[in-house]
């Protein structure tokens, strides 16, 4: 049995971590707060366009471009979205695992030099760096700053060679946000732009609240079932009878950039997000830990300081029965 100079040193380590945990659950829980506010400011903009543009090339038979035909893959990118730093459960590993599982697809059919990474986010950078891939760019500050413009570049670098057919298919691998206690780990066509998605995409989200209780998610979970069933229609156009001013590749060409510009940004607010609700989330069960392990030190401390105590009251009346 450990001492109690043992015991107590324990408590105060357990008690020193519980403090860092604690801290560092309050801090995600803040910086979620901001990520879900970022999501809320452009979520309206970006479901509108999404839904205006599929459901334009839905209603017009001939408004097809070469960003919304599918084509034979030859080569193939893979734009996936991680954190820079740790102490965030599964999130950054479960990323790398879909990544891998994507890379193993394509290179049965097109082989894994074909296949080229676009890593946002240290972790998956120095992943993909260490198993010699096909790595193009180091984009790790978008992961801690979301930034629009850079995302326009991402687009545009990717947009450019989709078309000039050096790339044949561009997915997205990132963390979809539904709440605090809720994240999907999503695989998405980018390019080409697939215009049935909209049936499949959700944009059911909690963006106020940061608890993730147990009853929290399993009530989510109910709710985002209800709501998939609800969405099981076909795809109707905002309007049978468009009118093209002043020519359909004027209206295309500013509407699909804008479209694959917000496609990325989303995501990677969506990834933000889900980090920061990960960390919280971990945070918050290494703290319950914590507070477990220091009640059941508490009462080990208590039980050898009892016992400490009889051993001297017996040592003392058996020393005065001897006397």
């Amino acid at each position: 049995m450990p001492s109690l100079k043992e015991i107590k040193g324990r408590i105060a380590s357990v008690n020193s971590t519980r403090k860092i945990t604690s801290a560092m659950k309050m801090v995600a829980s803040s910086k979620l707060h901001h990520a879900q506010v970022a999501i809320q400011n452009m979520l309206p903009y970006e479901t509108m366009l999404e839904h205006i543009l599929k459901s334009f090339l839905a209603a017009e038979a001939e408004a097809h471009t070469v960003f919304d035909q599918p084509r034979p893959v030859k080569k193939a990118a893979l734009v996936v979205f991680t954190s820079n730093s740790s102490l965030c459960g599964g999130f950054n590993a479960n990323t790398i695992k879909m990544m891998m599982h994507a890379i193993d697809d394509y290179a049965e059919k097109i082989g894994r030099e074909n296949v080229e990474i676009y890593p946002i986010g240290r972790k998956v950078y120095e992943k993909a760096k260490k198993l010699g891939l096909n790595v193009r760019g180091d984009f790790s500050a978008l992961a801690d700053k979301p930034n629009v413009n850079q995302c326009i570049e991402i687009a545009m670098e990717l947009g450019g060679k989709f078309y000039d057919g050096e790339i044949d298919k561009v997915e997205l691998i990132y963390h979809h946000f539904k709440s605090a206690g809720s994240q999907v780990l999503t695989r998405k066509t980018f390019l080409p732009i697939d215009i049935e998605s909209e049936l499949k995409a959700d944009h059911e989200r909690d963006l106020t609240s940061i608890i993730a209780t147990k009853e929290s998610q399993e009530y989510l979970k109910k709710r985002g079932e209800r709501q998939t069933e609800r969405q099981q229609e076909e795809v109707k156009p905002l309007n049978d009878n468009f009118i093209v001013e002043p020519d359909m590749d004027t209206v295309l060409s500013q509407l699909l950039p804008k479209y694959a510009h917000l496609m990325l940004y989303t995501a990677l607010l969506d990834s933000n997000a889900s980090e920061h609700a990960a960390r919280m989330v971990a945070m918050q069960t290494a703290t319950d830990n914590a507070d477990e392990l220091l009640r059941q030190l508490n009462l080990q401390y208590n039980k050898s300081r009892q016992q400490a105590i009889t051993n001297e009251l017996l040592d003392i009346v058996g020393g005065s029965v001897n006397n």
